[in-house]
């Protein structure tokens, strides 16, 4: 397990200031985030040696990129389940499911991360990326107890966030200033 020490900023923004903007941002994120993520998602991916038959869920799944490599790698045994708080997010994700033919393995829903709607010990792994550092400090908290809370006894989780170490990146720059000013 990698552990990073490091101050965390606090989110001042309300909830639904996330949704609306994550709502507008939709149609665009592919092009400002999808590419500079995606190496840290796929490494994120293959630590957790998601396999065969699982019961997964992905926090945060945004357009639904990390939702497709799940469902494959959960094969027709297994089914993947995703929360994201935006509606916009939910339909970009959701058509990407359909277009690849994974909606009988998928379940897709809007939500708050902080109140998961799912019974405990449900899940064998909790996937999110990018998405914890969304979340007010104090929430965070609240978030990971609801991830151990569904998660089956031995159940694993992987968080794939950003970090403040060293030069802040592109993306560092574009979560922490820019999406909520643009929108």
């Amino acid at each position: 397990m990698t552990v990073c020490e490091t101050e965390i900023s606090r989110v001042t923004r309300p909830k639904e200031a996330t949704k609306a903007n994550y709502d507008k941002l939709s149609k665009w994120y592919d092009i400002l985030a999808g590419r500079s993520e995606k190496k840290y998602r796929d490494a994120g991916l293959q630590k957790l040696r998601v396999g065969k038959g699982e019961i997964v869920l992905e926090i945060g799944f945004g357009t639904g990129h990390c939702i497709l490599s799940l469902a494959h790698l959960v094969g027709e045994s297994g089914k993947v389940y995703g929360i994201d708080i935006s509606a916009g997010m939910l339909e970009r994700a959701g058509a990407r499911v359909e277009e690849a033919g994974l909606s009988e393995r998928v379940d897709l829903k809007c939500g708050d991360a902080a109140k998961l709607p799912f019974g405990a010990n449900f899940f064998d792994v909790v996937f999110m990326s990018f998405t914890l550092e969304l979340f007010d400090t104090p929430d965070i908290a609240t978030v990971l107890l609801e991830c151990q809370r569904v998660l089956q006894n031995g159940g694993r989780i992987c968080i794939v966030a950003l970090s403040k170490k060293g030069k802040p990146s592109v993306m560092t720059r574009l979560y922490e200033s820019c999406i909520p000013e643009i929108l």
